[in-house]
């Protein structure tokens, strides 16, 4: 067919108007992408944008344009919610994946309450997050009281210890982990020698000199990876070999880089399974390793997850809206009240305050180089 200039400029201004006709929707992300802790936060970063990447054909359908927009939130509160004021301002963002730290997510999730942004937490697990009752948080993990007491079980039951010594990192995720720990095995009758809170990143020789003098039978250490990495390897250093064990601020790879030969003997729960033991995250732990040239961890599984319940309850307002553009409250609502089906980690519904209403925690082991299984726990969080 002879095409004139007149027919190029029609069937131009016919492509132009399909692809005009899709209606931009965006998911945002809260994670520290830079710092130390940005292991983590780009695990669970890169499993968000493989589920994005698995739902823009549904969206399509729809007429949506799907698009995915990270923030660096950097594991700092202000910087948080200064991300989150931004993400209010952009209406085109329906929800967020987020965020990892429970200190970010409380203020982030606050300021983005009055502009009816549901959020999905992969990561944070203070009590506080959900406590609030605020109407758009959720989180796909366990919560502190959840998690601690699956600690102190494994300390007294698993280690045998009679007397613990407690660390935390002064931040609302480690001082709430460290707070149950300390309260259920107080009531099972284990000694606490202390819980200190330290923000100390560098030398710990003050409190490794205090262990020394004390001897307990286990360590507690409710804090992050990369401040805990630095105490194991001083603390083992010194010649102290007792059991460590934390919460899933432990659960990165650099664990082992950091602490080096210290990373031994050393235990953490967490609510993000490994890959191998996820039946289904065979397909997922293919697609990560060939997306990013590296193995997939806890973190990117739930990130993946996470990421699904904000996509899917989208996609679940947009059906109930008549196929049409929903709102961000109906997205609140759709992803409070829905059932999420297909996610590596279990099928996932919220109570009426956004916990997750079955879970399952496992229990990790650290040495020789590697991080293993060692146990899984069912839990359930407190009536609503």
């Amino acid at each position: 067919m002879h095409r004139t200039p007149l027919t190029l400029m029609l069937l131009s201004a016919l492509t132009l108007g399909s692809a005009n006709a899709l209606t931009t929707v965006k998911i945002a992300s809260l994670a520290p992408l830079s710092g130390g802790q940005s292991a983590i936060g780009m695990q669970a970063r890169n499993g968000i944008q493989l589920a994005v990447a698995e739902y823009k054909p549904q969206f399509r359908k729809l007429g949506f344009d799907l698009q995915f927009v990270p923030f660096d939130d950097q594991a700092d509160p202000a910087t948080g919610t200064a991300a989150a004021r931004k993400i209010a301002a952009d209406r085109q963002i329906l929800a967020v994946v987020g965020a990892m730290n429970s200190g970010v997510t409380i203020p982030a999730s606050a300021a983005l309450q009055a502009s009816r942004v549901a959020l999905v937490s992969p990561a944070s697990t203070a009590n506080n997050v959900t406590d609030r009752g605020l109407s758009n948080m959720n989180r796909i993990v366990p919560r502190d009281d959840a998690q601690g007491p699956a600690g102190a079980q494994f300390l007294k039951t698993n280690l045998k210890a009679r007397k613990v010594y407690i660390l935390n990192d002064k931040t609302a995720y480690g001082e709430g982990l460290a707070k149950e720990v300390e309260k259920t095995l107080k009531a099972s009758g284990v000694s606490v020698i202390t819980n200190e809170g330290t923000e100390e990143k560098s030398d710990f020789s003050s409190i490794v000199a205090k262990i020394r003098l004390q001897k307990p039978d286990a360590i507690y250490f409710g804090g992050i990876y990369n401040q805990v990495g630095v105490f194991l390897k001083q603390l083992r250093e010194s010649g102290v070999t007792v059991p460590v064990v934390g919460g899933d601020g432990l659960d990165s790879q650099d664990l082992l880089k950091i602490a080096g030969k210290g990373a031994q003997n050393v235990f953490f729960t967490t609510g993000a399974a490994p890959v191998e033991a996820l039946p289904a995250a065979k397909a997922f732990a293919a697609a990560y390793q060939k997306t990013f040239r590296q193995p997939a961890q806890g973190f990117a599984v739930f990130g993946y997850d996470a990421a699904k319940v904000t996509l899917q309850g989208i996609l679940n307002a947009a059906r109930s809206n008549g196929n049409k553009l929903p709102s961000r409250t109906q997205v609140e609502q759709a992803v409070r009240k829905g059932t999420f089906k297909g996610l590596l980690s279990g099928t996932t519904s919220f109570n009426s305050v956004g916990d997750r209403k079955a879970a399952t925690l496992y229990v990790m082991k650290v040495g020789d180089g590697k991080i293993r299984l060692s146990t899984s726990v069912p839990v359930k969080p407190p009536k609503s």
